[in-house]
């Protein structure tokens, strides 16, 4: 997949024939671009992160000659150690993966451990989830970015993730073909919440912000839109936010992204 290449025209298949609208009654109603959020949005997020947190705290505890750290990982990166839920406010709901790392090794200082040890067992036990083997849509993702294109609505994804991993799981989801651009978060843009992600899908696809939705299921995803200027910002509940943090700054909530499908 590439970085993302301005496309077709707006609301016209490959051969060039009109394609039918949402009605303005659909969550994504006037609407000509559609940005998704990737964990929490797309996949399920607790399914994918929890158990990467679980072996993380596992492989620090071997490189810490079997000292545990559970708790610790678990409050740094955001997660609730008893039930696995990714808190909404927590590192790992929108901080690169890059970052992710320095945010452990400072906990770990901060927490008495000298510095040159705090670096040793985390390079030690740090690893990337593998995006093929923990990715789980949400829903069948090919048939619902289908019948948006079909819709005249093309599709974008801006993550907090990095661009390998992303590709390799778009591709794996069978939605890469379907994608008109990409940003993440090693791309060198500010990351989210500030809204150049969205700034730079625009000018890539050609489609204005105006006439652009956000979708995502973080306060991080919904605090880009709407300074992105975004015409809608769409929180779904399938991730880290519940309704009312969402509300803040969303202009609709759905369940999930299975209610964007168009009509029939």
């Amino acid at each position: 997949m590439s970085r993302g290449a301005p496309g077709r025209s707006p609301g016209r298949s490959p051969g060039g024939a009109a394609r039918d609208r949402v009605p303005a009654s659909h969550p994504l109603g006037g609407v000509e671009l559609a940005i998704f959020d990737k964990d929490g949005t797309l996949i399920e997020f607790d399914l994918m992160w929890a158990g990467w947190v679980r072996e993380l705290a596992d492989r620090l505890a071997a490189a810490n000659g079997g000292r545990r750290l559970d708790e610790l990982v678990h409050d740094v990166m955001g997660v609730d150690i008893e039930t696995g839920r990714i808190l909404p406010h927590g590192a790992l709901a929108a901080t690169p993966m890059a970052r992710l790392r320095g945010v452990l090794i400072d906990a770990l200082g901060r927490a008495g451990m000298r510095p040159a040890t705090a670096r040793r067992i985390t390079d030690a036990a740090w690893h990337a989830p593998d995006p093929v083997v923990l990715a789980h849509p949400i829903t069948d993702l090919p048939a619902l970015f289908a019948g948006l294109r079909n819709a005249g609505i093309r599709i974008a994804v801006a993550t907090s993730d990095d661009r390998d991993p992303t590709e390799r799981t778009l591709a794996h989801l069978g939605v890469a073909a379907l994608i008109d651009a990409v940003a993440c978060a090693d791309d060198g843009r500010p990351v989210k919440p500030n809204p150049a992600a969205i700034h730079w899908i625009c000018r890539m696809v050609g489609v204005p912000e105006s006439r652009t939705a956000m979708i995502g299921d973080s306060p991080a995803d919904m605090a880009m839109g709407r300074a992105a200027g975004a015409r809608l910002v769409v929180g779904v509940l399938t991730g880290v936010g519940d309704r009312a943090m969402l509300a803040l700054n969303a202009d609709r909530i759905v369940e999930s992204v299975v209610d964007l499908r168009p009509p029939d």
